[in-house]
């Protein structure tokens, strides 16, 4: 096994850190207070190819492994969670979806677009009623003619407000179950399309996380993605390759409040020494160390895996299961390392602690996770 990166995946790492520490770090304490898109920040990272990364060229997208693509999300993710989560949804659901069963129209509409930042894209499968049960989705889609009429409801849905184009999943025929289910592309601004307020979340507080309600909403059967009855299988392995990205995103978020932990420990003083020389302290840094690389091993793991076009189904499970552990684990002694100070906003801490909470939530719960890497291991 070789664990040394390549040059060019250094060089995706050493830009996604620099563009994290030059353009995200500056203000995002006061994108979090007060729960603020970053918008300028998200039309950069399309300019530098980080909506499209794993997209074919020929669709405008980077052309690079899922490997970097996980690099550039831990690296943004160590400062910014809620771009981060933005460019998770446009890469690994909206965008891989699209390029992995769209037609070369949708592809020509949308995909060229989505690849570049030019627009967002959301991934509406979350119901009231229907989160981790995808099965029970009562959106419905019902055909006439040469379109469908769709009505329903979706939320948590990141890029929920400025997004352009939504990959919606709905029921086509409930007789039918999950065979009944089918995908849609849905464009911002068609009649009966409705956005709702803003959601005051806990944690990722900049990501734009909305409900969306669908009226009498005409949809070009076109727009359809693959047959019909085939969204339940298109939103499952969509789902597959989020879950890598949202490893990623936990990965990174404990990275970073491990590494403003150590560059803490070392300039804080107590007792006539920097808190880094106090076996206590050192303990805790070296449990943070340990588990952030085993989670690090992990995600790589996945990623490469999908790289090959192997099953990565439960890799990438195990990977979101234990990383978004670890993310909680390590941000809460983050804050304990830095004591009272851990407590303000201004050390970063607290906010990475909020944000590390959703890890273990969206993509599926921790349960979910153990369900899929169960059948994965007794198959």
């Amino acid at each position: 096994m070789n664990f040394e990166l390549s040059e060019e995946h250094l060089a995706v790492r050493d830009a996604a850190r620099d563009f994290a520490h030059s353009e995200l770090l500056p203000g995002v304490i006061e994108r979090d207070s007060e729960a603020k898109f970053p918008k300028e920040q998200i039309k950069q990272m399309g300019e530098l190819g980080f909506m499209g990364m794993m997209v074919d060229p020929k669709y405008n997208g980077g052309g690079m492994d899922t490997l970097s693509y996980v690099l550039a999300m831990e690296e943004l993710s160590k400062i910014d969670a809620s771009a981060s989560v933005s460019m998770s949804v446009n890469n690994s659901l909206v965008c891989w979806g699209l390029e992995k069963y769209g037609t070369e129209d949708q592809k020509e509409k949308y995909l060229k677009r989505l690849a570049t930042g030019e627009i967002l894209g959301a991934f509406c499968l979350s119901e009231p009623e229907a989160g981790s049960d995808a099965t029970s989705q009562r959106t419905e889609a019902k055909l006439e003619g040469d379109h469908y009429i769709l009505n329903g409801t979706k939320n948590w849905i990141t890029n929920g407000g400025t997004a352009s184009v939504y990959l919606v999943i709905a029921q086509t025929d409930s007789s039918l179950g999950h065979k009944g289910i089918s995908a849609f592309i849905v464009e911002k601004g068609w009649d009966g399309f409705v956005i709702g307020k803003k959601e005051d979340k806990l944690g990722i507080r900049g990501s734009d996380t909305h409900s969306l309600m669908f009226t009498d909403v005409k949809v070009p059967a076109e727009n359809r993605i693959g047959d019909e009855g085939f969204g339940f299988r298109f939103a499952m392995e969509t789902l597959n390759g989020g879950r890598i990205g949202i490893a990623a995103q936990a990965l990174g978020i404990a990275a970073g409040a491990y590494e403003f932990s150590l560059a803490y420990s070392k300039e804080r003083k107590a007792f006539g020494k920097p808190i880094s020389q106090h076996q206590a302290i050192q303990f805790k840094l070296a449990d943070m160390a340990t588990t952030i690389e085993a989670a690090r091993l992990l995600v790589y793991k996945a990623a490469i895996l999908k790289d090959q076009g192997k099953d990565y189904a439960h890799a990438s499970a195990m990977a979101k299961l234990y990383a978004s552990q670890v993310a909680m684990d390590v941000t809460v002694e983050a804050v304990q390392v830095h004591g009272g100070y851990g407590y303000v906003k201004e050390y970063h801490v607290e906010r990475l602690m909020r944000d590390a909470k959703i890890t273990q939530i969206y993509e599926g719960t921790s349960e979910i996770q153990k369900i899929v890497i169960s059948r994965g291991i007794l198959k």
